[in-house]
């Protein structure tokens, strides 16, 4: 596993509960900027740009998920963060699952965002995406960029907003579009995730077209002691949409995660 520096903003009180917040595919630390205003000075926050994505190195090859959350484990390490609560969006929940599944002992919980079932070979959304991206050829263009953003909202966002977003995504090579994409269908934690039972918040928006009821279903099966919240009106990209509300799911959990915290041992798939 080729580790690589990762770029990080962190806000908050550093003796807070800590939070890592990891974003979606093609997007940057700047997902979570409408929701980062919103958040209370006990939550130590800290959101970063995965490799290939944002300001953050953009190597030829290596996107796996294990690759991605290789990168996080070793910025956990680097600013001692954790026992952590893990905050994915799409591509993140991905991640946070793997990187609890690995280092089980820096993880708190984790809140998963418009999370895919698993395995997820069985998600037809991500059977498409792939089938999309999973071969583009650069430079991609702006219009795509955009297309692909506005998709991931019932709701169309402030024009500036949708315009910082395009942006991040068109910092991303089609090299790592084609690697990322082909890499999702391939994950299959089920077991894993079975075996370890972390605590677990799932919040899905009501109008996410990529992700239908059943496969946070299948979640909820995998993860029996998690929590659901279906956010009324919401797409996929529900933090964008509903911020203030997605901050109140975060913090609550956080801090029932933090007052309950336990060291748990690294446990193997059945």
């Amino acid at each position: 596993m080729n580790q690589i520096s990762l770029p990080y903003i962190e806000e908050g009180d550093a003796t807070g509960v800590p939070v890592l917040f990891l974003h979606g595919g093609t997007d940057s630390w700047r997902s979570f900027e409408p929701v980062l205003p919103h958040l209370p000075d006990d939550i130590r926050a800290v959101a970063v740009s995965m490799r290939g994505h944002g300001d953050a190195p953009k190597p030829e090859s290596d996107y796996t998920i294990e690759e991605l959350a290789g990168d996080v484990i070793a910025l956990m390490e680097e600013l001692d963060l954790g026992p952590a609560v893990l905050v994915g969006h799409s591509m993140g929940t991905m991640v946070a699952e793997r990187i609890a599944i690995e280092v089980p002992e820096r993880v708190l919980g984790l809140v998963l965002a418009g999370s895919f079932g698993q395995p997820q070979r069985n998600s037809p959304g991500l059977l498409e995406l792939r089938d999309e991206f999973g071969e583009i050829e650069g430079p991609v263009a702006r219009e795509l960029a955009h297309e692909f953003q506005a998709s991931t909202t019932a709701t169309p966002l402030d024009p500036e907003q949708l315009d910082v977003f395009v942006d991040e995504t068109q910092k991303v090579p089609a090299h790592v579009w084609r690697g990322i994409f082909s890499a999702f269908p391939e994950v299959d934690y089920a077991a894993e995730l079975a075996a370890l039972a972390p605590p677990a918040l799932i919040v899905q928006g009501e109008r996410d077209e990529m992700i239908p009821p059943e496969e946070r279903n299948v979640l909820l099966g995998i993860l029996p002691s998690a929590r659901l919240i279906v956010y009324e009106g919401a797409g996929h990209a529900l933090h964008w949409e509903q911020p203030e509300r997605f901050v109140a799911d975060v913090v609550e959990f956080s801090r029932e995660a933090s007052s309950r915290s336990e060291p748990r041992p690294h446990a193997s798939a059945a």
